[in-house]
Parts: C-alpha cells; structure tokens; sequence
C-alpha cells in the first residue's frame, strides 16, 4: 500500500510516518518512480481508524514503546531548557553597552 493508504488505515498523518521511517521504525520498500511501498506488517499494532476517528487498543508492546518515546522526548525537552536557561544567563549578564554600542573608527575624533 502507498504512503495514504497507510495513513487512512493508521489515523498517522504522512509527515509523521516519514519521520518513522527516517527514524527506522517503518522501512518500505521503494518503487523505481521512488513511491514508498508499506506492507500490511506496518499498520501499527493495536491502532486502526473506525470512521473518522482513531481508535487505539491498549496493548503492552504499543503501551512499552510510547513510554519509551515519551521518556526521550522528556530528555530533549530538559536538554533543550537547560540550553535556554544557560542562554538566558548569558544574555542578562551582558554588559548594557555591549548590545548597541561599537567602537568609533580609528580617527574619528
């Protein structure tokens, strides 16, 4: 199936089943025009789409790996704050002249 079929069957959009497949979780095969090719393997466990909604069962393979991507994203978050924090300082701490002011060209005065 194409890369939409796959996306109505999951309720996934495509941006995010590219970002899958770029962080090897879907690995399709490729035509020769380059059109990815999904297996009825890569439907997501206990996920499926029931009219217009997502519909998503409680198993504990599904339940394992969101705790486990959770914890990531959780990890880039704290990393991502403590840059901001350590910018911030840097920037409060600046001297107030520093942000405009330059030195007068040589011969100026």
């Amino acid at each position: 199936m194409r890369i939409g079929e796959l996306a109505r069957r999951t309720g996934v959009n495509q941006r995010l089943l590219r970002y899958y497949e770029e962080q090897g979780l879907l690995t399709p095969d490729r035509l020769p025009s380059g059109y990815r090719v999904y297996a009825d393997t890569d439907v997501l466990p206990c996920m499926g789409v029931d009219g217009e909604r997502l519909i998503a069962s409680i198993c504990p393979e599904l339940v394992d790996d969101l705790m486990a991507e959770r914890d990531r994203i959780s990890r880039s978050i704290s990393t991502l704050q403590e840059a901001q924090s350590a910018s911030d300082a840097i920037i409060t701490a600046r001297p107030a002249a520093s942000s405009t002011a330059r030195p007068a060209p040589a011969g100026s005065r």
